[in-house]
């Protein structure tokens, strides 16, 4: 057993969401701000921290503030955390793993539940906590690797929630404060899955039904197998066609290329179109752009280099400006008050 010492508070961060989509900046996360009055909707009425670190990264101050390790296939380690309820209620808390990434020199938690490997390893001991005003409780974090885990560095987060519900406006202010995970895991295991589409071509069978044939490549250490969809939008106008399923059995081995065939069900004009596929191989997803233009009669059109964002799904940003969550929070109760005076004249 390893042993551990005391780690110290640190910073949490917040975000304030709506129960329909709003504005842009209500998904954004930022410093959960100070404030003197513990109220519901108060972003800084929750905090979350390590009890303690191994003593074997006492002198690392990162593992101080985030959950940091490097391990082997098959090992399983457990940190202890701290939510404290910083409101003058008691406060309902879910505790819950969400996938996160880096990306142009920022560390990114993904909406919600979202997950990666590191969530699907991740348990708690107790998903949701009630905590009593100006009180703490105290949580277990379990991280099991599989056995066959590949190697590399893995990002998630720990988030601790509250929401004040769905109020008559259909309002709901969700505060949640994390802890980073940074998971290397070594060994001698194969790399890990991964996959991208190279090109989009598009064709008409013998009985000039519109097909569209994406080109995959496995660029991983593991086989893939591929399921998704296509959805097709006229470059001039705004006719949309799709989704249309792809066709199932393609499985890749590490470093395999192979058609995905898409059949169109609908009788569809030559184009040209934008073509978007969406491919899934377990918690791997890819997303490919092109453009194409389906021929005359049946054969076959050239190949069209795709583009592939690789941005994270949904992706909620630590570290924002605070002005800007500030100015989004006081936007939607202010709307709130408002429809309720209306609402009550």
């Amino acid at each position: 057993m390893s042993r551990f010492i005391p780690a110290r508070v640190l910073a949490g961060t917040a975000i304030a969401v709506s129960a329909s989509v709003l504005a842009p900046s209500t998904s954004t996360a930022v410093p959960a701000p100070r404030s003197p009055h513990g109220t519901h909707h108060d972003p800084g009425s929750i905090g979350i921290r390590l009890v303690d670190v191994p003593a074997k990264l006492a002198d690392d101050p990162r593992a101080r503030e985030y959950i940091i390790d490097n391990l082997l296939p098959g090992t399983i380690i457990h940190r202890r955390i701290r939510v404290v309820n910083k409101s003058t209620s008691t406060q309902h808390v879910d505790v819950y793993p969400g996938a996160a990434a880096i990306t142009h020199g920022s560390f990114i938690g993904a909406r919600g539940g979202t997950r990666n490997d590191v969530t699907t390893w991740t348990k708690l001991g107790h998903s949701s906590l009630d905590i009593p005003e100006g009180g703490t409780a105290d949580d277990t974090v379990t991280i099991a690797v599989p056995a066959d885990a590949a190697p590399g560095e893995r990002y998630a987060v720990l988030w601790a929630q509250v929401s004040d519900g769905h109020g008559a406006d259909g309002v709901r202010l969700v505060t949640r404060t994390g802890i980073r995970l940074y998971l290397s895991v070594g060994g001698d295991n194969p790399r890990s899955a991964a996959f991208k589409v190279n090109t989009m071509t598009a064709a008409r069978n013998p009985a000039g039904d519109a097909i569209v044939v994406a080109q995959v490549h496995n660029t991983g250490g593991r086989a893939v197998d591929l399921s998704g969809t296509l959805n097709l939008s006229k470059v001039s106008g705004n006719l949309t066609a799709g989704p249309y399923k792809v066709k199932l059995g393609t499985t890749l081995a590490p470093g395999q290329s192979e058609p995905v065939t898409v059949p169109v069900t609908d009788q569809v004009a030559n184009g040209p179109w934008n073509a978007t596929i969406d491919l899934k191989s377990g918690l791997l997803d890819e997303t490919a752009h092109a453009r194409i233009t389906f021929p005359d009669t049946p054969g076959i059109a050239a190949a069209v280099a795709v583009t592939s964002p690789r941005t994270p799904t949904r992706p909620v940003l630590i570290g924002v400006v605070v002005a800007a969550f500030l100015l989004g929070t006081a936007t939607l109760l202010t709307a709130a008050r408002l429809r309720r005076r209306r609402g009550s004249t």
